[in-house]
């Protein structure tokens, strides 16, 4: 009997990289999507030999359309299928929105919401044919509060997965957007944050919000917020006029 095959875009470091170990752990083959071959190669070693799993390499910067273009191709073969995508590459700013570039923030767009689109589409009509397939959605508890463009992208995405959820569930195809907070990954370090620029209660481990998101997958949750403060915050920020929230958005930019 073959073994289920997941793709993960971002599987290098952070998030990505322990949806890749978790899965490969649990039996799947691996696709894994990322700019830096080498260090694909390197991860796609080392889960084969820890894991024995069959794992192949796709090199794609997401920003670029052609490069995207191959994901897009993968994801829709049929004859390969990809029993669950899990669209995690991510892409930040720090600095406010007057002070970046325009091409910066387009290429920001490109990787949190055009790519998602694109290869979630491409993903959905295989998995629609056969009946079967899980999409999970790296989004942000981000979405839910005002926090710039950065934010906006992130609420594109829990909207869309939320959606797509409700839409092809009865057609045996599961969606489901992720909501963490703060992660101890190299994301933060990348943008200048520091770790004591949030408390220490809204860090959480990566490993543990990966394996709750998948038991949230296996529950039938299209919206996995990890630990209880977080879900807490996400119902306050529903409430939370506008220009109140404005004054917490120095949170993180320290």
């Amino acid at each position: 009997m073959s073994r289920p095959t997941a793709l993960v875009t971002g599987p290098t470091a952070g998030i990505g990289r322990s949806f890749a170990v978790t899965l490969a752990e649990r039996g799947y083959d691996l696709v894994l999507v990322a700019r830096d071959r080498g260090r694909l190669d390197e991860l796609a070693a080392d889960l084969h030999r820890r894991f024995g799993v069959d794992v192949e390499v796709l090199p794609a910067d997401l920003a670029d359309r052609v490069a995207l273009a191959t994901v897009e191709d993968r994801v829709a073969d049929a004859s390969r299928p990809v029993d669950l995508l899990v669209n995690n590459a991510g892409f930040g700013h720090r600095r406010p929105f007057s002070d970046n570039d325009v091409e910066e923030e387009q290429a920001m767009l490109d990787v949190l919401v055009t790519a998602v689109l694109r290869v979630t589409h491409a993903a959905v009509r295989p998995m629609v044919a056969r009946g079967s397939g899980a999409i999970i959605n790296v989004s942000s508890v981000a979405g839910f509060l005002r926090r710039g463009t950065y934010g906006a992208a992130k609420a594109y995405v829990t909207s869309f997965t939320e959606w797509l959820d409700v839409t092809y569930r009865d057609r045996g195809v599961r969606a489901m957007a992720l909501c963490p907070g703060f992660v101890k990954t190299e994301f933060h370090q990348r943008m200048g944050v520091r770790r004591d620029s949030a408390p220490g209660w809204m860090w959480l481990d990566a490993d543990r919000v990966v394996r709750d998101a998948l038991d949230d997958l296996e529950r039938g949750k299209s919206l996995s917020v990890p630990t209880r403060r977080y879900r807490a915050l996400v119902a306050l920020a529903r409430y939370t006029p506008s220009s109140l929230q404005a004054r917490f958005q120095e949170i993180g930019r320290r």
